[in-house]
């Protein structure tokens, strides 16, 4: 089984964000970035499949030069190839194009992405790539089993879960719970040496069409000073949550 994981470049949660250009465009001075977590999930489900069924595993993703560290992290944690394609990832359509061609040029049987990446939460990537490949599609998935040419997966509803079966080829959109948090993988100095020699190819882009651009940034306005309420004051309580907060 052949095993394409879309890997995110993504700022660290605990990263200050900034804007430049009058707030048209992200400053990543200062910025750690790291492995999107939906994708890192998908990854060590990907490795659980190469340790126990003898799959390969590859990563690919679009991006510049920078993101390649992101990319030897994954290749460390054991992926056997990487794949970068040249360009800066501005539009999800986009994107899920040029990962698509990658998919299909590699006749990967299994796809896995996150269900979105934490920066910009567009989560159209992995839907779109199924229906550019004319493969099933789960998201928001939390299980997923592989029997030969057929797979098992989980996804998360509304008030539950629904299990689904489907034949490869198949795209799914991983999150939280595809695998335990205990079970994430952290490279081991053995790895990171082996990263080094594993191949890391850039490709150029198809140059796709791009639908949609940002035009302007904005940050949530600064939560207000925290208010100290007394225990048995519960009239004061209601009068600040009804008139000040607003919420009942």
């Amino acid at each position: 089984m052949k095993i394409l994981v879309c890997i995110s470049h993504v700022p660290d949660t605990t990263s200050k964000i900034n804007f430049t250009n009058d707030n048209t465009a992200f400053d990543p001075n200062g910025v750690q970035f790291v492995i999107n977590p939906n994708d890192e999930f998908g990854l060590t489900r990907a490795m659980w499949f190469k340790e126990k069924q003898n799959a390969t595993v590859d990563v690919v993703n679009v991006g510049g030069p920078e993101t390649e560290s992101t990319l030897r992290k994954a290749l460390a944690i054991g992926a056997d190839a990487a794949f970068r394609i040249n360009t800066t990832p501005t539009d999800g359509y986009a994107v899920a194009k040029e990962l698509s061609k990658v998919a299909k040029d590699g006749n990967y049987d299994l796809i896995i992405a996150g269900r979105e990446s934490i920066d910009y939460n567009g989560g159209m990537v992995p839907g779109m790539m199924a229906a550019e490949l004319g493969a099933s599609f789960v998201n928001n998935c939390i299980s997923l089993e592989i029997d030969g040419t057929n797979a098992t997966a989980v996804r998360e509803i509304d008030g539950g879960k629904e299990t689904l079966s489907s034949t490869l080829p198949l795209v799914i959109g991983g999150q939280k719970g595809l695998v335990e948090e205990s079970d994430l993988k952290i490279p081991n100095m053995r790895g990171i040496m082996m990263a080094r020699k594993k191949p890391l190819t850039v490709l150029e882009p198809a140059q796709q069409q791009t639908c949609t651009s940002s035009v302007k940034f904005e940050k949530p306005t600064p939560k207000g000073a925290i208010k100290m309420v007394d225990a048995d004051n519960i009239d004061e309580l209601i009068d600040l949550l009804h008139n000040e907060a607003k919420v009942i």
